[in-house]
C-alpha cells in the first residue's frame, strides 16, 4: 500500500503539472475546446477545482457534504452527474480561477495528511479513506489534465504517478459492471502493465486465466475513457477481461460514452 505523504506528494506533482500548462495562456487559450463535448479549456480546470472544493468540504463537514448532496440528488432529475457538471460549468468564468484552483488544491492536500487513520469521507460514491481520495483526486486530474492538453496540442511525458491511475482502473473493475446492471465476473484478473520506466506493474493472481496486458499509458486513457479501446495496443485474454475493457471506467457516476475510435491523434 503507498503511504499517504507519498499519495499526497503525488497528488501535489499532478496538479502542478497541470498548472504548467495554463498558467500563461492568453484568453483564448482558455476558451480552447477540449476533446470532452462542449468543454473548454476553462471547463476542466473549473471541474477540478469545484471538485477538490467538495472534496475538501468532504474531509472537513461530512455533514455539510451530505447536505449539499442531498440538495443535489434533489435537483437531479437529469442525472446527478449533469448537476454536478452544471455547478462546475458555472465556475469556468470566475477570473480567479487559476488562483482558487491552486489554493483550493493545497488545502486539500494539507487536509488530507491531517485526517484521522480509519476515517472515511463521504463521496458521490462509495465513502473513501484519505489514501482513497487522494488517488481519486490525482487520478481525476491526470484525466482532466489529458483533455487539457489534447486541447492546447500539448503531449506529455508520462510519469510513475500513472501507477495510482491504474491501481484505481484495476480496483475499480466491479463497479464498471455494476453500474450497468451486469453480472460482476465471479473469476480474478491478472493485469500486467508495461509502466513509462520500463518496469511491469502487476496485479492480481499470476495464474488468472483472464488477463490485460499493455502499456501503462494506454490503460490509463482507456479506464478514464480518454481513448477508444481500438486506438490502443491492449490485449485481452479470456471473453470476461475481453468484455471488461469495452467498459472499464474509474470515475462514479452512471456509464460513461467513452471517445470515438480515431478520436485521439
Amino acid at each position: 500500500m503507498v503511504e499517504l505523504n507519498a499519495l499526497v506528494a503525488d497528488l501535489r506533482a499532478e496538479g502542478a503539472e497541470i498548472e504548467a500548462l495554463v498558467r500563461d495562456l492568453p484568453a483564448d487559450g482558455w476558451a480552447r475546446p477540449t476533446p470532452a463535448d462542449g468543454w473548454t479549456v476553462a471547463h476542466q480546470v473549473a471541474h477540478l477545482a469545484w471538485t477538490d472544493e467538495r472534496a475538501l468540504l468532504a474531509a472537513t463537514d461530512p455533514e455539510g457534504f451530505q447536505a449539499e448532496f442531498a440538495e443535489y440528488a434533489a435537483r437531479a432529475g437529469a442525472g446527478l452527474d449533469k448537476v454536478v457538471d452544471a455547478e462546475a460549468g458555472k465556475a469556468a468564468t470566475r477570473p480567479d480561477l487559476l488562483e482558487w484552483w491552486r489554493a483550493g488544491r493545497e488545502k486539500l492536500a494539507e487536509t488530507l495528511l491531517s485526517v484521522p487513520a480509519g476515517t472515511k469521507l463521504p463521496w458521490y460514491g462509495p465513502p473513501m479513506s484519505a489514501a482513497s481520495m487522494a488517488t481519486a483526486r490525482l487520478m481525476e486530474t491526470w484525466a482532466h489534465g489529458q483533455d487539457v492538453a489534447d486541447g492546447l496540442g500539448v503531449r506529455r511525458t508520462p510519469t510513475a504517478r500513472l501507477r495510482h491511475v491504474a491501481h484505481i482502473g484495476v480496483r475499480t473493475r466491479d463497479f464498471a459492471y455494476l453500474v450497468r446492471n451486469l453480472p460482476v465476473p465471479a473469476e480474478p484478473f491478472r493485469v500486467e502493465l508495461l509502466g513509462p520506466g520500463g518496469d511491469l506493474w502487476t496485479w492480481g493472481p499470476e495464474d488468472a486465466a483472464q488477463r490485460v496486458t499493455g502499456p501503462a499509458l494506454e490503460f490509463c486513457l482507456l479506464v478514464t475513457q480518454r481513448v477508444h479501446r481500438g486506438d490502443t495496443a491492449l490485449v485481452a485474454v479470456g471473453a470476461d477481461a475481453d468484455a471488461w475493457l469495452d467498459i472499464a471506467q474509474t470515475f462514479a457516476g452512471p456509464p460513461g460514452t467513452g471517445r470515438e475510435i480515431g478520436s485521439r491523434g
